[in-house]
C-alpha cells in the first residue's frame, strides 16, 4: 500500500467520517473544521489521485461522482504505524512504548490500560 500525503490522508479522514460522498459534501466538510472552503477542482483532483492510489472507488451518476473509501481507516492506521515500528523503531513495539514512556506520552494508568487489553486477549 502506498503512503497518502498530507493532503490526501486529510481527504481520507473526511471520507471516512462521513462516509460515501460528493466533492462538494467533501469541500462542505472542510469547510466546517476549518473554515476555508477549498478549490472544487483542488479537491477534485485529490479524489482522482485517491481513486489511481486504490484508496477510494466511485459511482458516477452523470456528472456527479460519490465516492467511496476502499481501505477502511482501521487497516490504514494498522498499516501506517507498522511501518512507524519498523522504520524508527526497529520492528520493536517494546521500543515505541518505552519511547512513549520515556517523553511522558504514556503514563502508568495508560500502562495498566494496555496490561488490561493484554490479559483480556488471552483470556478469550
Amino acid at each position: 500500500m502506498t503512503t497518502l500525503t498530507k493532503a490526501e490522508e486529510e481527504i481520507m479522514q473526511v471520507i471516512w467520517r462521513i462516509g460515501p460522498c460528493t466533492v462538494g459534501q467533501v469541500r462542505e466538510a472542510i469547510k466546517k473544521e476549518s473554515a476555508e472552503k477549498p478549490a472544487h477542482s483542488t479537491i477534485s483532483t485529490v479524489l482522482r489521485i485517491l481513486v489511481e492510489k486504490q484508496f477510494l472507488t466511485y459511482k458516477a451518476y452523470g456528472r456527479t461522482f460519490e465516492y467511496h473509501p476502499a481501505v477502511s481507516k482501521e487497516d490504514y492506521s494498522r498499516r501506517t504505524l507498522n511501518k512507524l515500528v519498523r522504520d524508527y523503531f526497529e520492528g520493536s513495539t517494546n521500543r515505541l512504548v518505552s519511547f512513549l514512556v520515556e517523553k511522558k506520552e504514556l503514563d502508568v494508568q495508560g500502562l495498566n490500560e494496555l496490561l488490561e487489553k493484554l490479559e483480556d486477549r488471552e483470556t478469550e
